[in-house]
């Protein structure tokens, strides 16, 4: 028993530590907010290329794509989507609410969030499967958010634009290259691969410091219920049915560690610019993204001390 919860310790706290030292950075003010959401961009155009490139070109593609995985993940994102859809709009007649209640149940922080719960528990050698996964899970992330964004402020969907913006993220970019230069069997120089793989290495810890720097406050009082019902379906439904019908279809070891960390992560964090850009309730999306990566520290925690409990990894 005291085994399987150092395993539970050892994979929450240093992604919470790493968060805790963002928070200092803004408590101290090392950063202003400009450098900050500079330092952001870079990491987000140039460091996860690199992860995701490295990741996937130093990985043998035979044993890491997994067709099942990638089917149940895409289907259950879609699923919770769904079933966030209906029941927000059976409980909550306010479309500003709606938009951002649906967005933050079923979109997740997996990029931040999944790479190192894997990589905590079985070692940077098992970072292969939650990359291949982000390259099926973030383009489905963002072409939902789209269309129940634009849905509920009584918008047009337009896909091409949406497919368009997919292609150009850097982690879809460099997911594609990587697996184009392993078909084409073209050989990176080991110098070159060497110093792109220093940087993904830097990408997680780089990122949840910026993400810790960045976390600002907000009034919950006007839309508190609509916040516990996200928290609550975010980080304790959600995960709970998910996982339950993954452990009943066979899924153990990193596969279900992948799955938790899709299915239990925190609110992703672009979630809050997409509702401010597109009509939603930004204070919402933003309170629902600070609560849910807070109290992720304990839920994270429970989740993955219960599965090792049950040896299920």
């Amino acid at each position: 028993m005291m085994n399987n919860f150092w395993v539970a310790v050892g994979a929450v706290v240093p992604l919470f530590t790493l968060l805790f030292m963002g928070l200092a950075i803004k408590k101290l003010k090392l950063m202003t907010d400009t450098e900050l959401a500079h330092t952001n961009r870079m990491v987000f155009t140039l460091f996860f290329f690199c992860m995701m490139f490295y990741n996937i070109y130093t990985t043998d593609l035979a044993h890491t794509v997994r067709p099942y995985l990638m089917l149940f993940g895409g289907v259950g994102v879609l699923l919770v989507c769904l079933l966030a859809g209906l029941l927000t709009c059976f409980f909550d007649k306010d479309n500003r609410h709606r938009g951002a209640m649906i967005q933050a149940i079923f979109r997740s922080n997996f990029v931040l969030f999944g790479i190192p719960i894997v990589g905590n528990i079985f070692g940077d050698s098992a970072l292969a499967i939650p990359s291949m996964m982000i390259a099926v899970i973030v383009p489905i992330y963002n072409v939902l958010a789209v269309f129940v964004l634009e849905t509920f402020r009584g918008g047009r969907f337009a896909l091409w634009p949406i497919l368009r913006g997919i292609l150009k993220n850097p982690m879809i970019m460099g997911a594609i290259a990587a697996v184009i230069m392993r078909l084409i069997d073209f050989p990176v120089p080991k110098p070159v691969l060497k110093g792109i793989g220093q940087v993904a290495a830097a990408t997680t810890p780089v990122a949840l410091i910026i993400l810790g720097a960045s976390f600002k406050g907000g009034s919950f009082h006007n839309h508190l219920p609509q916040l516990i019902s996200c928290v609550t379906a975010r980080l304790v439904i959600v995960p709970a049915v998910a996982l339950s019908l993954a452990i009943y279809l066979g899924f153990r070891d990193i596969e279900l560690v992948t799955l938790l960390a899709i299915f239990a992560s925190p609110c992703a964090v672009a979630s809050f610019a997409m509702a401010q850009q597109m009509g939603s309730d930004a204070d919402l999306a933003g309170n629902c993204v600070v609560y849910t990566t807070g109290l992720s520290c304990f839920t994270i925690f429970c989740w993955v001390f219960v599965l090792k409990t049950l040896g299920l990894f």
